[in-house]
């Protein structure tokens, strides 16, 4: 743990790129759950980039896409339109053609350990459950799609584990939300989770800003390794068909693992909420996997209630509670 600064001292100053994936979407309008079906994710994920240098990270992804509009190779691409709102004006890993992706994915892997991924991952099937059961314990319950974010908001903040003197914290927003007291009331929230599971309380200032990808182009970074993760985890879907991609030969749905395996190396911790027995006790220890140790896929998603799995890229780390009993929303 840091000392801390003196008056001769710099402050030591964390900047940390807050952006979701997925959404929070339980149920249609009739009230049926519609959960990892066409246009509904099974997971609902947040995810932070600690960026050593932000405004280097920021200057490189700028200068690429810049590059990019002048190559006559991408000329008349619609996404490439200023119109279109799309990879003219960000990059966007779910907008941006495979060549883009490539590029990004590149620039991303270059910067190495000056920048870490850290996030948290719901299994909206078990919410879902959950969710049932309070609407049937409880009448007139209705479920409320921010209370997810917010929950998963403070896991991912508790889980900041590295400490300085002040933490400049930038947030992508939510639509046209402006949900700043939810950030800092998620922030204390954490802080005090963090001290319950550790023993000690954190130290330092947080410093929030609610932004966009197109004002904060680190936000694009955090997007990418979102979608690397999501890739990864959620089934894809014919757009003709309307079912499930699946494997010629065996019938399971595609997933994806080689953006994730490209980013191994910089992702400190991906926590799964609903993964694993739920002993409700935080100092459980629990298995790590990562692109040397992998868990066969057989195993991740063997059944619909067994959720996913917790993983980082250390070998043998402690985990910190891996199985949190998800309150009623």
């Amino acid at each position: 743990m840091p000392e801390p600064s003196s008056s001769q001292e710099p402050p030591d100053i964390l900047h940390h790129f807050v952006d979701e994936a997925g959404d929070p979407t339980l149920f249609n309008a009739k009230g049926d759950i519609i959960v990892e079906s066409l246009g509904c994710s099974r997971f609902f994920m947040m995810g932070v980039l600690e960026v050593d240098e932000p405004e280097q990270l920021a200057a490189a992804l700028t200068a690429l896409r810049t590059g990019m509009l002048a190559d006559p190779y991408f000329a008349g691409i619609e996404s490439f339109k200023s119109a279109r709102k799309k990879t003219a004006l960000l990059f966007h890993a779910k907008d941006d053609l495979p060549e883009v992706r490539r590029d990004v994915f590149r620039l991303i892997s270059q910067q190495g350990p000056k920048i870490r991924f850290h996030a948290v991952v719901a299994d909206k099937q078990v919410i879902a459950r959950t969710e049932q059961h309070q609407r049937a314990s409880t009448p007139g319950h209705r479920y409320r799609p921010d209370s997810l974010y917010d929950h998963l908001t403070g896991e991912l903040f508790a889980g900041m584990h590295r400490f300085a003197d002040e933490h400049r914290l930038c947030v992508a927003r939510r639509g046209n939300k402006e949900r700043n007291d939810a950030i800092r009331t998620a922030l204390a929230t954490a802080d005090a989770t963090f001290a319950d599971r550790f023993g000690f309380r954190r130290k330092g200032q947080w410093i929030v800003e609610v932004s966009d990808p197109t004002r904060q182009a680190c936000l694009q970074a955090t997007d990418y390794f979102l979608w690397a993760v999501q890739r990864f985890l959620e089934i894809r879907f014919d757009g003709s068909t309307k079912q499930p991609v699946a494997d010629r030969e065996t019938g399971i749905p595609v997933r994806e693992d080689r953006y994730l395996n490209l980013l191994w190396p910089q992702i400190t911790e991906i926590h799964d909420l609903h993964f694993g027995p739920e002993t409700g006790n935080p100092m459980d220890t629990c298995p790590s996997f990562n692109s040397r140790r992998p868990l066969p896929d057989s195993e991740k998603f063997k059944a619909p209630d067994i959720g996913i799995f917790r993983f980082s890229r250390h070998e043998a780390e402690f985990c910190p509670g891996h199985s949190y009993p998800f309150p009623h929303l």
